[in-house]
């Protein structure tokens, strides 16, 4: 199991809205995740910086990365991207983070 960590960032006056789409997170989301081997899954939020923090457990990096070749992923991204930094195809801008510790 690969430990992927990462970070987003939500725009300001936007949060409520964030937890609001994520809870619940579409039920065909949720499947496409599970089906690429994602588990443990969180996101949690710094509220001075608005900087999400993204933490999943993940099989592969090849599956993960399908993820984002799905056609629900897309739509996701479309339906998010006007709360929060996006690419030009409404991907989240996401930058990984380097695992520097791990205590089991």
């Amino acid at each position: 199991m690969i430990r992927k960590a990462f970070k987003m960032r939500v725009y300001p006056n936007e949060t409520e809205e964030y937890f609001k789409r994520h809870n619940p997170i579409w039920k065909s989301l949720e499947d496409t995740l599970r089906k690429n081997g994602v588990k443990n899954y969180s996101i949690f939020l710094d509220e001075e910086t608005n900087i999400l923090f993204g933490y999943a457990e993940i099989e592969s990096e090849t599956a993960w990365e399908a993820i984002s070749d799905t056609d629900i992923c897309r739509k996701w991204w479309d339906h998010m991207a006007d709360i929060m930094d996006t690419n030009s195809d409404n991907s989240p801008v996401s930058k990984d983070l380097k695992e520097v510790f791990h205590l089991d």
